[in-house]
């Protein structure tokens, strides 16, 4: 009984809806179907933008499990760090490179670095050349992570906006018919008002789960950042620790 009582009340919303649709002039027409389109331009972002921040969280992750389980030079996780996109291996990948020029290395190893025998240590600026280099990753790939949210943001701005003047309109809309008629009845009103609620509703339906779909992209992206900040810190670390053993063997 509560299934056939809710499919009525859910049959009675949806003819609503088509009579507020239908009773709209076409401004309100247009601001329904164009945060319609909104909508799906959003989910499509938002489950994109999702399944992309996931898989490069999951392999990010991965890769600094093994780089803190290695105990020796940066280098012996090179071979990890192959055909890997996540943006922890990016900034990985141009540390190495770097630090593959001041080794001087003619030969490449399948893991793509090789740190020569007896290879000389790294001074400052040459540590310092590495630091930029990977901070300057890191800002790439915090660009690389964030694009497509601009629009996304946009769409979150504008489209209560726009549910506010369908609002304005309708009521306008249904001051315009009591005129033309002469009369405050229900008759006169119910089209603009109907098109004001109706365009109010929308343009909530839409903005709501932008907002919190955007926080959460969001959210993941600061998480990435967080995590190569940190890797980029544990780089440099072992990098030094590295120069330091290389100098007590000397």
């Amino acid at each position: 009984m509560s299934f056939l009582t809710n499919y009525a009340i859910f049959a009675v919303q949806a003819n609503g809806a088509y009579y507020a649709f239908s009773v709209s002039d076409g401004v309100g027409k247009f601001i329904v179907i164009l945060l319609l389109a909104a909508s799906v331009v959003t989910w499509a972002l938002m489950i994109d933008k999702y399944y992309s921040l996931y898989k490069a969280k999951k392999l990010s992750n991965r890769f600094i499990n093994i780089f803190n389980e290695n105990r020796r030079s940066v280098c012996a996780v090179a071979g990890s760090a192959l055909n890997d996109p996540s943006p922890v291996c990016q900034v990985y990948g141009a540390g190495v490179a770097r630090l593959n020029e001041f080794y001087e290395n003619s030969l490449h190893s399948a893991g793509g670095c090789v740190v020569p025998e007896n290879a000389p240590k790294l001074t400052e600026a040459q540590l310092n050349a590495i630091e930029a280099v990977l901070e300057r990753e890191i800002s790439t790939q915090i660009l690389e992570l964030e694009s497509g949210t601009s629009l996304l943001a946009t769409i979150v701005s504008v489209c209560p906006f726009l549910g506010l003047f369908g609002t304005v309109w309708g009521v306008m809309f249904a001051f315009i018919g009591m005129a033309q008629q002469g009369s405050a009845d229900i008759g006169a009103m119910a089209p603009g008002i109907a098109s004001a609620l109706l365009t109010t509703v929308v343009g909530l339906v839409v903005a709501i789960p932008s907002v919190v779909g955007y926080n959460a992209i969001g959210a993941m992206i600061r998480q990435l950042t967080v995590s190569m900040d940190n890797f980029s810190e544990g780089f440099m670390v072992k990098l030094k620790l590295d120069e330091i053993a290389k100098q007590d063997n000397q």
